[in-house]
């Protein structure tokens, strides 16, 4: 087949350089933005007499039809095509050849493709932030389940202090209400219509970008024709922000990993959810969450890979540009596949609650409780976190719990400690009490508050 750019060309492309510069493998994905496109740029053209307004109907019609092929898998590819702007206009050609050439007027496979990677990044946006409010409502949804189940909180991987289980997973509810924000903040960047920028330079046929912006739904138009057709910043940032959420997702995966150790005892992952050993018959292996946290490296691969590529390119279009799609693909099918999994995983734990809580009273997680009891009696900080000190030291040396030591061992490290210590001394009483805003003693109100974040519709803010 002749290449629809072949004219000042004498010979034939290599069929080695065909495969190795085609793209239709990959973007042929990007058939329906394509074919929007194409219908929005023949309507603009007609409206302003660049071409007939039959010779559009017809150039309309035609599309519909080669979408009805590529809607049933009839479209049939070829690698000397190269890609599938020049597959659709091919086709085009074939079905109405005078009519059909007109259609690439006033615009070049520059800004078409830019045009098509920004509708279907509009759309993956829109698909990514839905799934993560999914996953939120259900994180929500545990959480609400478990406001008084008690769990060890960790810093350094120690225990720490006597948190909920719902003030822990509210706190992946921030993080993923704080991805949802980056990617709303970046769909503003998407929303800019390319189309018209042509090579690089504009045209000097009159067309009206303002009208194919409005038919597209693109709320701004590229104010520079060059920076249109050679910004891929927008992909970036969506793979940024994409390598920032799968951070998040793995973070929650690691404690998946550890809770479900016999170590930790504190979650089962159903069946369904994990997989067998071929050698070892009592495996049950978090397979899902450990492929979860891997994959993580796949997304930030992507991110290194498109700095990588736009890093030394001279404006305005190079070819280089063309393997920002297969990263970006592969980054949205991921982090779409993550969220669906996780969230379907976490339905289907279950929580060992007699355990969290054991585990949550030992290791003297209550012995801030007891400085700051010795705060309220008036004695500073500085002074109760060291006779704290010393009586951790000394339970330590005795194999004793804080609440085990009598009120005249209490005493002999400090006169203000009296009986009403003991009260304070529970894991209930420690998380009940930390009633500062956002504290884990107030998980209600913060239940409140996400809630309101959660359930506001994006789209109207």
């Amino acid at each position: 087949m002749s290449k629809l750019w072949s004219g000042r060309f004498t010979e034939e492309t290599a069929k080695s350089v065909q495969d190795f510069t085609e793209s239709i493998s990959f973007d042929k994905r990007l058939w329906d933005e394509d074919i929007r496109g194409s219908i929005a740029h023949a309507m603009m053209l007609s409206e302003q007499g660049i071409i007939a307004k039959e010779e559009a109907d017809e150039i309309i019609t035609n599309l519909g039809a080669i979408g009805v092929e590529l809607t049933w898998d009839e479209f049939k590819f070829d690698n000397a095509v190269e890609d599938i702007h020049m597959h659709i206009e091919a086709e085009l050609i074939n079905f109405c050849p005078e009519t059909g050439k007109k259609l690439h007027t006033a615009r070049s496979r520059n800004d078409q493709v830019a045009l098509d990677i920004r509708l279907y990044l509009r759309d993956a946006t829109d698909d990514v932030i839905k799934l993560i409010k999914i996953f939120q409502k259900t994180l929500i949804g545990i959480s609400q389940a478990n406001i008084n189940t008690i769990m060890p909180g960790y810093t350094h991987m120690q225990r720490a202090q006597p948190v909920t289980l719902a003030h822990h997973l509210l706190a992946y509810v921030e993080m993923f209400e704080r991805d949802k924000e980056r990617y709303k903040d970046a769909y503003k960047r998407i929303d800019t219509l390319p189309l018209g920028a042509c090579a690089l330079a504009g045209t000097t046929l009159n067309i009206n970008r303002e009208s194919v912006a409005k038919q597209l739904k693109f709320k701004r138009i590229s104010d520079n024709s060059i920076d249109a057709v050679s910004d891929r910043d927008f992909v970036i940032e969506f793979i940024s922000n994409s390598s920032i959420l799968m951070m998040h997702m793995s973070r929650m995966a690691e404690e998946l990993v550890l809770w479900s150790t016999k170590e930790f005892s504190f979650i089962e992952i159903s069946d369904a959810y994990t997989t067998g050993s071929s050698i070892m018959p009592q495996k049950k292996n978090p397979d899902v969450a450990e492929l979860i946290r891997g994959k993580t490296g796949r997304v930030y691969g992507a991110l290194v890979s498109i700095l990588t590529t736009m890093k030394a390119l001279p404006l305005a279009y190079n070819r280089d540009m063309q393997e920002d799609k297969e990263p970006l693909f592969d980054v949205i099918k991921t982090v779409k596949n993550v969220l669906i999994v996780i969230n379907e995983m976490f339905k289907h734990i279950k929580f060992n609650k007699e355990r969290m809580r054991k585990t949550a009273a030992e290791g003297f997680s209550l012995a801030t409780d007891l400085a700051e009891y010795l705060v309220t009696k008036k004695m500073p900080f500085r002074e109760a976190h060291e006779v704290t000190g010393n009586i951790v030291k000394y339970c330590v040396d005795k194999s004793m719990d804080l609440h085990e030591l009598t009120i005249e061992e209490f005493k002999t490290f400090s006169d203000l400690i009296d009986n009403d210590i003991y009260s304070r001394l529970t894991v209930e009483a420690s998380v009940k009490g930390r009633k500062s805003y956002g504290g884990t003693g107030e998980v209600e109100e913060q239940l409140i508050r996400i809630r309101e974040k959660v359930d506001k519709n994006w789209t109207e803010e």
